[in-house]
């Protein structure tokens, strides 16, 4: 606890302010809390990350109705579970949970290691605050947790200086986090904590007038909670751009290609990608049958964490392919396969209805 700032209020005091804010006025009717288990609080995690509650729920649901049980999870090919996460993004979460799910089932008997943070951490894709909130939730042992939400209403109680994915900033949360976290109630609380976050201390226009820390809270006595936390120092965001091949067959059909396992989309199936028109041009060349461009689509920017691709759609028609099959599939827009996509290229798919390839010559 050396790197730890002095709390705003001793623990029990915070918890209990807490509490009774929660008890009012937090989500108690999430999907994933009735029932509560370890599987349906992990999954709800990994989809939380990096996306709001509003989002997550139709996605959880589905995934639910598809995946019941770790076991369906584990044994179910890794495209369905793509296509049931797309839309979503950040797909290594679903690789890593439909990884996590196969090692639960071959070396934990078909159960998440629950008896610890550090036995959780083991599996893919789970860092400590995730199963923190694993362990906290469904089996109501002790288990601090600091996502987003919890980093942000911890700094600005706090006036904690410094971007929080800082070590030594990380550092003194994580100690607040244990801190604040008590020995009873352990699933409503981390529940309360990351709802604070959500819905009171929010990232902008946080309602500090009504909140039931704004006597202690630093960041409201300086004037500016706003200003925490700080933001990450920002580097400038590289531009990548790509030619998507919109290949189709005399029944309309659209060649796709599975995507590498890792990196970019790594297991979602996308059109053809190249740099150069020159590329494309040798492709075409060497694998389809009388060949035909059209006009290109508009340009358009898909952003990344890291970096944006301005993708250029092209699209081509065709009387048939070859050399290439084994790559690749046909995909019929009016009786689509389940095959997990990249956004952008469902997006592209689902507008080709309105593009004639052959237009009707006009009057």
């Amino acid at each position: 606890m050396a790197d730890m700032p002095t709390p705003c209020l001793p623990a029990q005091e915070f918890q209990h302010r807490l509490l009774t804010w929660f008890d009012q006025y937090g989500r108690h009717d999430l999907p994933w809390q009735s029932p509560r288990s370890a599987y349906r609080v992990w999954v709800s995690e990994i989809m939380l990350q990096q996306t709001q509650v509003a989002t997550v729920i139709p996605y959880f649901e589905r995934f639910m109705a598809r995946f019941p049980t770790l076991e369906a999870l584990a044994t179910a090919p890794q495209d369905d579970v793509l296509h049931h996460w797309t839309g979503l993004g950040y797909y290594a979460r679903a690789r890593n949970l439909h990884k996590a799910a196969q090692v639960a089932m071959e070396e934990h008997g078909g159960e998440l290691p629950t008896d610890s943070v550090e036995a959780l951490m083991e599996l893919p894709g789970i860092g400590r605050s995730t199963a923190g909130a694993i362990i906290a939730q469904s089996a109501g042992q002790q288990a601090a947790i600091l996502d987003g939400n919890v980093k942000r209403s911890l700094t600005r109680l706090h006036a904690v200086a410094g971007w929080p994915g800082k070590p030594v900033v990380e550092r003194s949360l994580w100690a607040l986090a244990e801190y604040f976290t008590p020995t009873t109630r352990l699933a409503d609380y981390t529940q309360a904590v990351m709802d604070f976050g959500a819905t009171l201390c929010k990232r902008s226009k946080p309602d500090c007038l009504i909140c039931p820390f704004n006597d202690v809270c630093r960041a409201y006595a300086q004037g500016e909670p706003q200003r925490y936390p700080e933001s990450k120092p920002k580097k400038a965001t590289p531009t990548r751009e790509t030619i998507m091949l919109m290949l189709r067959d005399p029944q309309g059909r659209v060649w796709l290609e599975q995507r590498p396992p890792s990196g970019l989309w790594g297991g979602l199936w996308s059109l053809p990608q190249f740099e150069r028109h020159s590329e494309l041009n040798d492709w075409l060349e060497d694998n389809t049958e009388a060949p035909e461009r059209h006009a290109a689509l508009p340009s358009f920017t898909h952003t990344f964490s890291h970096f944006k691709l301005l993708i250029t759609p092209q699209p081509v028609s065709c009387k048939g392919i070859s050399g290439v099959r084994e790559s690749g599939v046909w995909y019929d827009v009016d009786h689509p396969p389940a095959l997990g996509l990249a956004a952008p290229v469902k997006s592209l798919l689902s507008q080709l209805a309105p593009f004639a390839l052959h237009p009707t010559p006009g009057p």
